[in-house]
């Protein structure tokens, strides 16, 4: 009885196959049964996504269209933008360092000349046993960085070969101290406060004279003596 049932369900099985099969050839339909069949077999990703992964891989590589006149500009430097808002004791620096360069004086050049002769007539008439040199001062000596470089020859022959304080005795008796950096053979800390408080400029000259291993005698020439000569 068993045996008889399931051939039976069998039997009506290929039966409906065989109908809908001839329903589909009628139709004209084959290539789809095969087409549905061998998709479910295999399936694959479709054009369009495969398309639109390949554009998303080269868009990274393709630099972005732009305009001629846009692509001549150069690009934006971000970090600059940044450091106007995060250094600000870097900021407060600079602006302070720009009201000092807005403060300076040029000399003339006839004024400059003029006080260069003036220190030398000065520094011929010093005791010979004692080395001196003139020093004409440039912006950077008396504004901005305030470093004040000597004479290689002079340093190598009569400073010291390491650093060291250097006192610096006015025509009034003051004193003052600066630290002498060797290698860079100038003079860094104590000169500004030096150069400030002796309103020194540009195109004045100091004439330095070497009384001490260590301590110059400084003798100062106004280049502003020139306009009331």
């Amino acid at each position: 009885m068993g045996t008889a049932e399931t051939m039976s369900y069998e039997e009506q099985r290929r039966r409906r196959l065989e109908e809908n099969k001839k329903k589909l050839e009628q139709l004209n339909l084959p290539h789809l049964s095969v087409a549905l069949r061998d998709a479910a077999a295999s399936p694959k990703t479709s054009p369009a996504k495969q398309i639109k992964r390949k554009m998303s891989r080269d868009a990274t590589l393709t630099p972005v269209r732009r305009s001629v006149r846009v692509a001549r500009l150069p690009e934006p430097n971000y970090r600059e933008v940044a450091s106007d808002f995060v250094d600000r004791p870097r900021r407060i620096a600079r602006v302070l360092k720009r009201r000092d360069l807005d403060n300076r004086v040029y000399a003339s050049d006839e004024a400059r000349e003029y006080a260069q002769t003036k220190a030398e007539e000065v520094e011929a008439g010093l005791d010979p046993k004692f080395p001196s040199f003139v020093k004409s001062m440039l912006q950077s000596h008396t504004t901005g960085g305030f470093w004040l470089g000597l004479p290689i020859v002079f340093c190598n022959k009569h400073l010291p070969k390491r650093d060291a304080t250097i006192t610096l005795i006015d025509e009034n008796g003051d004193e003052s101290d600066t630290t002498y950096l060797a290698h860079k053979r100038g003079l860094s800390a104590g000169w500004k406060r030096f150069s400030i408080n002796h309103e020194l400029v540009h195109g004045d000259a100091v004439v330095f004279q070497l009384i001490k291993s260590t301590t110059f005698k400084v003798y100062i020439i106004r280049a502003s003596e020139y306009d009331s000569s």
